[in-house]
């Protein structure tokens, strides 16, 4: 008889834990929130950024004394930047940790999966960093309503890389390399090569890689034979740094161009001085003159001794948002969260003021960077 009682307690606690809704749904003491970001793999600096950034802004909101009287609690999970690693580590979240919100991922290819699993479960996403429409917009074109972000989107950032390279560089002509199976790399070449060609702008290459790929010459002999004046490559750093070395080894002139894939402080270890003079869009700059721009690089350097890069800046900034999505659930139940988000107007954050849109999007500019010897350095605002 003990044993049967036992069996039926075990039972009715794993079916608790799957009903979902988090500790604060109890009346905790505690708000239980997830962060999926990858911490080993082949983007890891971006996954410990974000992670760092996120922190910072949980740790000051505990601090200053939690949310309506709650502490937050935030379980960090890793994806390795993998799809199916994010899918587990979301429905773990979900299903086991019974989170009431999700921060994450990183990565596009990633946050799309999990976008759709937050959706079905109806738990509020932030992405701090995924850029590709498909994140907040489901297959059949319907808004994904308990999924946001706090960067803006890829057709923004191309369309953006196709103006700078059309106005600013003067270039007429221009190659594109991109991954074929990363939705992020091929959106951001489609989106740039539609803009560039709207502004009288001629693509003279159009060339794919596979993820594996590390050897890039016959690709590159292409497009140093269609001679550019800009090569567009919308990929990550790891990737990038090996195609910018690979290129000027084999002669290619064009200026390098990219998206915000390529920030990281490994770039110049992985590319060398082959990526000085590249540009690329990102979602802020640390040399921005903004006073809360400049007060964010104060504190984070005082707690990680480094410059935030933009992944810190856009994991700070979803913390924020949730964190005031938090304080206007008085309940923290997810769809108290998801409504008090869609209700954020002109929203202070370090890389601007955010308002989504009817899509989960924030209405923001973009910064354009550029690598030199002395690291990263501003060079303009691209506004929407």
């Amino acid at each position: 008889m003990r044993q049967l009682v036992a069996v039926l307690a075990a039972m009715a606690a794993i079916a608790g834990l799957s009903c979902g809704g988090g500790s604060a749904a109890k009346g905790g003491n505690t708000i239980k929130v997830g962060l999926v970001v990858p911490l080993t793999g082949d983007v890891k600096t971006f996954g410990e950024s974000t992670r760092n950034g996120a922190m910072l802004a949980i740790e000051e909101a505990n601090a200053a004394g939690g949310v309506n009287g709650r502490k937050i609690e935030m379980v960090a999970t890793d994806d390795k930047n993998d799809p199916t690693e994010t899918s587990n580590a979301g429905a773990k979240l979900i299903d086991m940790d019974r989170v009431v919100a999700v921060i994450g991922s990183v990565s596009s290819k990633c946050s799309v999966p999990l976008s759709d699993k937050c959706q079905t479960a109806k738990i509020p996403m932030i992405t701090p960093t995924s850029t590709n429409p498909k994140v907040t917009v489901g297959e059949d074109g319907k808004r994904k309503d308990y999924v946001f972000r706090a960067c803006f989107i890829d057709p923004f950032q191309g369309t953006v890389g196709a103006k700078f390279a059309a106005e600013s560089l003067k270039a007429r002509t221009a190659a594109v390399m991109y991954d074929v199976g990363n939705d992020y790399s091929k959106g951001l070449a489609d989106y740039f090569k539609a803009a560039f060609e709207k502004e009288g702008g001629k693509v003279t290459a159009f060339e794919s890689y596979a993820k594996d790929d590390v050897d890039f010459s016959a690709i590159l002999t292409k497009v140093k034979q269609s001679d550019p004046g800009v090569l567009f490559i919308p990929d990550y750093y790891n990737k990038v740094g090996l195609i910018a070395k690979q290129a000027r080894q084999l002669g290619v002139k064009a200026v390098f161009l990219g998206g915000d894939g390529w920030d990281s402080p490994e770039m110049v270890q992985i590319a060398g001085d082959a990526i000085y003079g590249g540009y690329f869009t990102n979602h802020y700059s640390p040399d921005d003159p903004r006073p809360e721009v400049q007060e964010w690089v104060k504190k984070y350097q005082a707690k990680y001794g480094q410059k935030p890069d933009a992944l810190a800046t856009l994991g700070y900034d979803a913390g924020l948002l949730l964190i005031q999505a938090l304080k206007n659930s008085p309940h923290a139940k997810p769809d108290e969260i998801k409504l008090a988000l869609v209700a954020i107007k002109d929203f202070p954050c370090v890389s601007g003021k955010i308002t989504f849109d009817e899509w989960g999007n924030p209405i923001k500019s973009a910064a354009v960077l550029q690598y030199t010897k002395d690291g990263q350095k501003y060079v303009t605002t691209m506004n929407p």
